[in-house]
């Protein structure tokens, strides 16, 4: 084998040949040519990635690897690990994107040669992008360089040279090409201590000089020559920035418990809380850009969900982590617009050694570390940013709030992502007062759990104005409390299986997020969602501004005359479950039918299968794993054209590679800006999301229960979501409500679920059918049709009962109800 040759594992094996870890296993054992193991351990061994793929082809179990996923076990596969991996493939499709002549005169050359002139031309585009990189022999940051006179950073509130007081307006950023103050020498200034580049500031001690991202020797992309080559394949085929988020996507997703994201639509949600009116002036007529920073960069969630034309300024902890980010700001990765016009983006621990300590922005965006008790509560006691007071140990929250502020224009606005403890610990009361005398916290906002890690927590969102000298403080504050608006599994009569980023899926977001701007913009009182509270009401000993507090939940059901509404829709849904209760059942001697399993089906044609990727916040309807438990719509809204129509998909199992369009033919997108087409296309892409049709048959994969539901036209046109299977019958061979009724049997499902864990897990494949005519499965498909009817009409009733009774208790004690 070659000398650091990509490497595969087991599981990645399963991935590409399209089979489960267990099949793999059996390989292994059952093939004596198998490819033998190269690394890895004894319990998790790793393949030479081409061996792997040449016996797949020789025993047909792999006609062609998909691009996507050759790029991505090359990425996994790495001698320098995934990160390094993706740092070399950054740089290249940065290469790619602004240099493509250059990059194709590159790929001319033997990979040796090619890896010798790569830092060079890597170089031109990162300092391009990025700004120059700091030498190593560079002085340390506060120290003039020798023979320079150039004063260190000045601490904040003074004007030193190149400085920007508080509050005021800093310089704006400039595009590639900066010229230092005082010289008049046209072009880019050479890096030096003379000339500060926009995108290189003088920072604090502790915090690297250098861009985020350095230029890699030509030794350490030797290794990375095949991967940078195939991912430029992938990059003409889908963009490099889709190229680049595919790839990121999936180290994020492999290595979850290392990193605390940022869901995309929150990030959205916070970067629309901070946008200014439009119309608004600008801070200065010379700074036509909106400067945006995110002091807790993470992986760029934030910068990347901000609209329109904007300076970013980033500072991440993580030096590897800083890197990607980097990366991915100055790549696009959304696809929608290209990278910043001035991109900085630094390392450093934040609020020992902030990297932007002169700037003032219009916006600062944070989803700040919560519990932090190193944040450096002892080093930092006379810090000029504590405005409001010295937070406490425990308070690390309020620290990032003040950072914030300090880092604000005047009028700046900031919205940071908080723990609702933040808004209630008695040992935060005197700097939230001082806020709220200020007029410095302008809204809390608390949001239903489920909305961002850690999910089962219902966090807040802080506005924040740093004030301007002269003007008066807010006189109020704006509470809102969206946890109301949420579809909990207790209004919805069940509850979904699993937990963490799963309660996202039980989330109304397209409501929760029009509630939240609503209110912000509006500034009104809506009972139960949002209310406008005077400071001084707020000012007592507690200083508690936890939305739930002041905006107690209306009443289930409303007013009394609410609450007969509710009562005669009972009454209907009764009446109606009466008439759809089964007949008595008759007594028979079991028959001894011959039987079949569902994988023998799929492999005969009768059905396919195929499994749920999606999630909630696209651009279209999820039909969830919730949503199945407990008989609800697909969560979200319809995809429709501009005429309103819903988006429409193939017509039939048979119409494979279908794009999926709207009424005027116009091709239906995905997040990835390539074109949706039907689940069982040859050309699918692996991730695209599995489209619903009338007759699907949906079974969940985790819990071990009985449930199992018959897509219809009202969940038609919905993504499948994670944790669900979707069986696909074809009509002239299998009834859809006979196959979905016998799934639901219990020793059905016993014998085809896994119990290796605390949850088990369902294998369609090993479901049981008997083998009956179509006449005769359509018989039995009537009948349980009929036995779903009646489970939803008891399943209304429950939840109508519910509602009833908590709204009778609630009106009984607030005195809205009388006693009769």
């Amino acid at each position: 084998m070659p000398e650091n040759a990509t490497e595969v594992t087991a599981a990645g094996i399963a991935r590409l040949a399209g089979v489960g870890r267990a099949a793999v296993s059996n390989w292994r054992r059952r093939h004596a040519d198998f490819p033998q193991p190269v690394g890895g351990t004894a319990a998790s061994p790793s393949f030479a990635l081409a061996e792997v793929e040449r016996w797949l082809r020789d025993q047909g179990k792999l006609a062609e690897v998909p691009l996507r996923e050759r790029v991505w076990q090359e990425v996994a596969g790495h001698p320098a690990g995934a990160a390094q991996a993706l740092v070399h493939t950054g740089c290249a499709l940065l290469l790619v994107r602004d240099r493509p002549t250059a990059w194709l005169e590159l790929t001319a050359a033997s990979d040796d040669r090619m890896a010798d002139a790569l830092p060079h031309a890597v170089d031109h585009v990162l300092t391009a992008r990025l700004g120059p990189d700091a030498p190593s022999d560079a002085p340390g940051p506060g120290s003039p360089a020798p023979g320079s006179t150039a004063p260190g950073p000045t601490a904040p509130g003074s004007t030193g040279p190149g400085s920007a007081v508080p509050g005021s307006p800093a310089p704006g950023p400039t595009a590639p090409g900066y010229t230092a103050p005082g010289s008049t020498a046209p072009g880019p200034a050479a890096p030096g201590p003379a000339a500060v580049h926009p995108a290189n500031p003088s920072v604090a001690p502790g915090v690297h000089r250098a861009r985020a991202v350095r230029t890699p020797t030509a030794q350490d992309l030797l290794p990375s020559v095949p991967l940078l080559r195939a991912a430029a394949q992938l990059a003409a085929e889908i963009g490099a920035g889709q190229t680049f988020e595919f790839l990121l996507g999936r180290h994020l997703d492999a290595n979850p418990r290392q990193f605390t994201l940022t869901p995309p639509h929150l990030a959205e949600l916070m970067a629309d809380l901070a946008e200014p009116p439009k119309g608004a002036d600008r801070p200065a007529p010379d700074r036509p850009l909106r400067s945006v920073l995110d002091p807790a960069a993470g992986t760029g969630a934030l910068l990347r969900a901000v609209a329109g034309p904007a300076a970013l300024y980033a500072q991440e902890a993580d030096a590897g982590l800083a890197a990607l980010t980097a990366l991915r700001l100055a790549l696009g990765a959304d696809g929608t617009h290209g990278s910043p016009p001035s991109l900085a983006v630094r390392t450093g621990d934040t609020l020992r050694a902030d990297a932007f300590g002169r700037l003032a922005t219009d916006t600062v965006l944070c989803h700040p570390p919560f519990n932090d008790r190193n944040w450096g509560h002892d080093e930092l006691a006379y810090d000029p940013r504590w405005e409001y007071g010295f937070p406490a140990r425990v308070e690390s929250e309020l620290a990032w709030v003040q950072h914030a502020l300090a880092r604000l224009r005047d009028g700046g606005t900031a919205v940071l992502l908080m723990p609702p403890a933040a808004a209630s610990r008695r040992s935060g009361r005197r700097i939230r007062a001082d806020l709220l005398r200020r007029g410095a916290l302008r809204a809390v906002i608390a949001l239903p759990a489920g909305s961002a890690p850690p999910y089962g927590i219902p966090l807040h969102l802080w506005v924040l104005r740093r004030p301007t000298p002269g003007d008066r403080p807010g006189p109020d504050l704006l509470l809102a409390d969206t946890a109301g608006l949420a579809a909990s599994a207790g209004e919805t009569g069940g509850k979904a299986a699993g937990g963490g980023r799963d309660r996202l899926d039980r989330l109304d977001w397209p409501a929760v997020r029009a509630a939240v701007l609503d209110a912000w913009r509006d500034r009104s009182d809506l009972p139960g969602v949002s209310r406008v509270v005077p400071v001084v009401e707020l000012l007592d000993d507690d200083v508690d501004l936890a939305p739930a507090r002041y905006l107690p939940r209306p009443t289930p059901g409303g007013d009394a005359r609410g609450l007969g509404e509710v009562r005669e829709r009972l009454a209907d849904t009764l009446r109606l479950t009466a008439r759809l209760t089964p007949p008595p059942a008759t007594p028979a001697v079991p028959a001894h039918r011959p039987r079949t399993t569902v994988g023998e089906l799929a492999r005969a044609g009768a059905l396919s299968l195929h499994t749920g990727n999606a999630a909630p916040g696209g651009p279209g309807p999820v039909l969830t794993e919730h949503d199945v438990l407990t008989g609800a719509d697909p969560t979200g809204t319809p995809l429709t054209g501009s005429s309103g129509t819903p988006l429409t998909g193939p017509a039939a199992p048979g119409s494979a590679g279908t794009s999926l369009t709207g009424p005027s033919g116009t091709p239906l997108t995905g997040p990835s800006g390539t074109p949706l087409t039907a689940p069982d296309a040859p050309g699918a892409a692996p991730d695209d999301p599995v489209v619903l049709e009338p007759g699907d048959v949906v079974v969940p994969v985790l819990g071990g229960g009985t449930v199992v539901r018959v897509v219809g036209e009202r969940e038609a046109g919905a993504a499948l979501g994670r944790n669900l299977q979707l069986l696909r019958p074809d009509p002239a061979a299998l009834d859809p409500w006979f196959l979905a009724g016998f799934l639901r049997g219990t020793a059905n499902n016993r014998q085809a679920s896994s119990y290796a864990s605390t949850a088990a897990r369902l294998d369609a494949r090993r479901l049981h059918l008997p083998r009956m005519p179509l006449a005769e499965q359509r018989r039995y498909g009537e009948r349980f049709r009929e036995l779903a009817a009646f489970e939803e009409a008891l399943r209304t009733a429950g939840r109508l009962g519910g509602v009833l009774v908590q709204g009778m208790y609630d009106g009984l004690t607030d005195g809205t109800v009388t006693p009769v």
